[in-house]
């Protein structure tokens, strides 16, 4: 079994160290505010801040793999500059000390795929995003690629998922959607992103070679005029309205999952149907859950 830091404890990366704990492995999650141990999972927690090389100092050298799953704080340079350059950096410069450097998962995302004109993209197409954000991203997967070749890059594409409903929210709101040409979206349920970091893993685990980066999304990249028009209908709700085409589309492209499915994955939600319509029935047995009168104080007539 082998010995797992888990760079970035939130809600993916939580899940996927009860899925690695429960296999067997030994699982260090590192957050800047842990819990002193999770007696339901039990996993073991490291406090430290990975842009404040300090707070490194005591972290074991000894890790056979880590998992990079980091948010940063905001949607703004400095927030990506503090995970992705200097995290990336500090984490680095303790893990050199070690005789021998694990090995890293680093989850990327498809938003280093700069393309507009809603292009198919794979591993081998350029990246060449134009936000700042995006493109610290593309440069840390960059550095460690060059720094050794058996790390691997997992681009994930729109997460969603319990507690991510951000798009049946804007559903309920009758949203202005650009119709024609179509701009694409393309997603994973958070299931699938867990589900992939575990066979990977597996895979390095069983000696079969990996490739050094995957996108990781499902297989119906789709307008999003036709996605928000399928949850308006299931929820019930007006469908969207007609929004004038964008010229200023920073990034609208078609993820190709194959090399990721040609190496064994198969996906627990293959499309946004099966995804999302679990999820807004799950929504909806809640709510009739909450609706329903509990005997003491109810009145029957």
């Amino acid at each position: 079994m082998a010995k797992i830091l888990i760079v970035g404890c939130g809600s993916i990366g939580t899940q996927l160290a009860e899925v690695l704990t429960a296999k067997g492995h030994q699982v260090v999650g590192l957050k800047r505010n842990p819990p002193v141990f999770d007696l339901i999972t039990g996993i073991d927690y490291f406090k430290a801040d990975i842009s404040a090389s300090e707070t490194l100092k005591a972290l074991p050298l000894d890790f056979d793999f880590v998992y990079f799953i980091v948010s940063p704080d905001g949607r703004n340079q400095e927030s990506y500059e503090a995970i992705y350059k200097a995290g990336v950096n500090q984490l680095l410069a303790h893990f050199s000390k070690a005789e021998t450097p694990p090995q890293w998962f680093f989850i990327s995302s498809t938003s280093v795929y700069g393309q507009t004109q809603g292009e198919w993209v794979d591993e081998n197409s350029l990246s060449y995003p134009e936000n700042r954000p995006s493109q610290l991203i593309r440069l840390a997967e960059q550095r460690l690629i060059a720094l050794n070749a058996q790390h691997v890059i997992v681009r994930f594409s729109g997460i969603y998922g319990s507690g991510r409903e951000y798009l049946l929210r804007i559903a309920r709101q009758v949203p202005a959607i650009q119709q024609d040409p179509p701009y694409y979206t393309n997603r994973i349920h958070q299931t699938d992103c867990v589900g992939v970091l575990v066979f990977l893993l597996e895979c390095r685990l069983a000696g079969i070679g990996l490739e050094s980066c995957y996108i990781a999304s499902d297989d119906d990249p789709a307008p999003t005029w036709e996605v928000m028009s399928w949850l308006a209908e299931r929820l019930s709700c007006s469908i969207p309205s007609v929004k004038a085409m964008a010229q200023d589309a920073l990034m609208n492209k078609r993820c190709n999952n194959e090399r990721l499915k040609a190496l064994g994955y198969q996906f627990n939600y293959p499309s946004y149907k099966d995804g999302y319509a679990k999820l807004i029935a799950d929504s909806l047995a809640q709510i009739s859950a909450q609706d329903v009168p509990t005997l003491k104080g109810a009145s029957f007539k």
